[in-house]
């Protein structure tokens, strides 16, 4: 008897647990990865760095390369969770599964067009950025295993994914913990040397990165093979099933170039940055490490509210979407306002962790005034953040896709730009707050669109 056939017949929590309990267990353990993974991020530079700068800068050069990945993964994630969980509220299981089928084939194709980069264009991308042959011997390396090697993260990816879009997030958490606390544990064996390892140096942190990966897609296709009941993974018979993938990719991509802006925007303020100082570059690089702790739970927040707000558009079930945007916002600005408190009463604290004994005057000068700028960007930032779960969940992904641009490339860019040539560095920080603020209007006018098209005339 086929797996779908005995599925059990009573409606998913998402459409029953009451709303307050359910953002609870959708979220909490998606917040408490994302944490982890923050934490990865910075233990990862701490131990980068200790190898020598150009081991830390050729890193830096393949970030953009990185984030690129997640974000096609994490993009691509985004519109088979909406799709699938909208599936299941309507209680159409074979469209879910074809959801789940169609999604795992279209993230192997994006795992092999990263690998063939990683093999023949890995040198030339370092070698377009800098001159120097230790940078390029490290970054060549780290990219080289980074991506010839990323279908771990690919697929680490989506069987998260899958697992959150069912409302099993528990697991979720556990395989995403799981590969970030090997990647901890490995980085410094293998960077070093440790335990009768060789010393690898920068091809030891990508190591560690990959089987850290590996060791997560592993555990999340143990939990959707064996915890993961509303779906059947088999791909017996498989075929590419078209309109499946362009309902993935109506919500998925943009969300992928939502994500990818990121690199467009840090890449044209380090630019602006360099006008004044590299020090100006390193603080703004340091804010990002620290902000990742402030917004990692709110992104967690906004991942769990997603397959609940679409399960329940799937169910026709309007006070449930309603309840879960309102109590949404609630969280997400009040983690901003914590987040506000303690960049405003403890910036020089916060930035001698990324501050080198030389430069920690410098430091201190130009990041102090900036890490308290920049932070009252974050209470306008939660309602943003949870405004753009709505949009995904409710298929109106290029909604987020405008809010993003908007923030990022047509008002960051410009107004950071005019205050560094016009007022000096400090001012140019101002262009974060504006630039939220900015997103707030818009996002205000496209969720009262949203309402009015999707949700008002539910029943």
């Amino acid at each position: 008897m086929s797996k779908q056939s005995t599925m059990p017949q009573e409606e998913n929590k998402m459409g029953v647990m009451p709303v307050n309990r359910l953002i609870v267990n959708m979220s909490l353990p998606m917040i408490i990865s994302m944490l982890v993974q923050a934490l990865y991020n910075v233990v990862d530079s701490i131990f980068v760095v200790k190898v020598s700068q150009d081991a830390l800068t050729a890193v830096s050069l393949a970030f953009p390369i990185q984030n690129l990945m997640i974000a096609v993964g994490a993009g691509t994630g985004v519109g088979i969770n909406a799709y699938l969980s909208k599936s299941l509220g309507e209680r159409k299981f074979k469209e879910a599964n074809r959801a789940a089928t169609n999604g795992l084939f279209v993230i192997l194709l994006s795992y092999l067009a990263f690998a063939v980069f990683g093999l023949f264009f890995s040198h030339q991308y370092f070698s377009s950025q800098t001159d120097i042959e230790q940078i390029i011997r490290y970054g060549d390396d780290y990219l080289f295993y980074v991506t010839v090697f990323s279908f771990g993260l690919f697929f680490a990816m989506t069987f998260e994914r899958l697992l959150q879009a069912t409302g099993i997030t528990i697991y979720s958490m556990i395989a995403q913990t799981v590969g970030a606390v090997a990647n901890i544990i490995l980085d410094p064996i293998l960077i070093f040397g440790l335990f009768g390892f060789p010393r690898l140096e920068v091809a030891g942190a990508a190591i560690a990165t990959i089987a850290g990966q590996i060791l997560g897609m592993c555990v999340g296709l143990f939990f959707n093979l064996t915890k993961n009941k509303e779906l059947n993974l088999s791909l017996k018979g498989f075929r590419p099933h078209l309109f499946t993938i362009r309902t993935i990719y109506a919500v998925g991509l943009p969300s992928i170039i939502m994500q990818s802006i990121g690199s467009v925007m840090t890449y044209g303020m380090n630019r602006i940055l360099l006008m004044f100082s590299s020090t100006a570059v390193s603080v703004f690089g340091a804010y990002f490490k620290l902000q990742s702790f402030i917004f990692m739970p709110v992104f967690g927040l906004n991942n769990g509210l997603i397959p609940i707000i679409a399960y329940n558009y799937g169910a026709h079930k309007k006070e449930r979407i309603l309840q879960t945007i309102r109590t949404g916002v609630m969280i997400a600005v009040g983690v901003m306002l914590v987040g506000l408190i303690i960049f405003q009463l403890c910036p020089a604290l916060l930035l001698q962790l990324f501050s080198a004994e030389d430069s920690a005057a410098d430091m201190a000068v130009i990041g102090i005034p900036a890490l308290r700028i920049i932070s009252l960007s974050f209470l306008f930032a939660g309602f943003c953040i949870i405004a753009s779960a709505a949009f995904q969940a409710l298929g109106k992904g290029m909604y987020s896709l405008l809010v993003s641009l908007v923030r990022q490339i047509f008002v960051i860019l410009p107004v950071a730009y005019f205050f560094a040539v016009s007022f000096g560095l400090n001012a140019v920080w101002f262009s974060f707050p504006i630039a939220e603020l900015f997103s707030l209007s818009l996002c205000v006018l496209l969720l009262k669109r949203t309402y009015d098209t999707c949700i008002r005339d539910l029943s």
